[in-house]
């Protein structure tokens, strides 16, 4: 009923980067049905709690119907990291099947989380956007599978820079960061040992 999604990270009522999910909602309509005018994320979520940290997901088809859950937020460590490889998934837009990632994820053995090879490139791990650092420079892929709001916002900054990164580009980096709407910037690192 709802193919899309946007997962809105709202701290103590405070919507972030509103502008970034409303534009990415518009695109997404704009591609499936442009005939269509796009809901406006912010008067959706007038019924928001203002208290804590909450994971809101606005859900929406090409028909216009909308629906908004929310969910507190917990963040899950993340310490390893495993290479695997579909050279097939497409996740250019934010949907709310994630079957072929949550198969991809179920390969990680013994690690916390996957990292996602397509076509020979480094795109992202299951649930967020990854960049990495030789001690001087943010890197992240310029291929991601999801070009995430969060992303966006650090390319815009110039805090992260694009690069093609494949697998042997590793060796020249020592960390890599996950984050995504609602994992901030910093918050998940992981030297790059620690991927296999």
């Amino acid at each position: 009923m709802f193919p899309f999604v946007e997962t809105i990270r709202i701290t103590n009522g405070e919507i972030g980067n509103l502008l970034l999910h409303q534009d990415r909602l518009e695109r997404t309509l704009a591609h499936f049905a442009p005939q269509l005018h796009a809901p406006q994320i912010a008067d959706l979520l007038t019924d928001r709690p203002h208290e804590g940290l909450l994971k809101a997901r606005v859900l929406y088809n090409a028909s216009g119907q909308t629906a908004v859950e929310y969910h507190p937020y917990a963040l899950h460590p993340i310490g390893s990291l495993r290479m695997v490889t579909d050279d097939n998934i497409d996740y250019s837009f934010k949907y709310t099947d994630r079957s072929r990632l949550t198969a991809l994820r179920e390969l990680r053995a013994e690690c916390d989380e996957v990292l996602i090879v397509r076509k020979g490139l480094i795109t992202d791990a299951s649930y967020t956007n990854v960049a990495f650092t030789d001690g001087r420079t943010w890197f992240t892929p310029r291929t991601p599978l999801l070009a995430g709001t969060m992303r966006r916002h650090l390319l815009e900054r110039g805090i992260l820079h694009e690069a093609d990164i494949c697998p042997d580009d590793l060796k020249n980096f020592s960390e890599a960061a996950l984050f995504n709407a609602m994992i901030d910037f910093g918050q998940i690192r992981i030297p790059c040992s620690q991927i296999v």
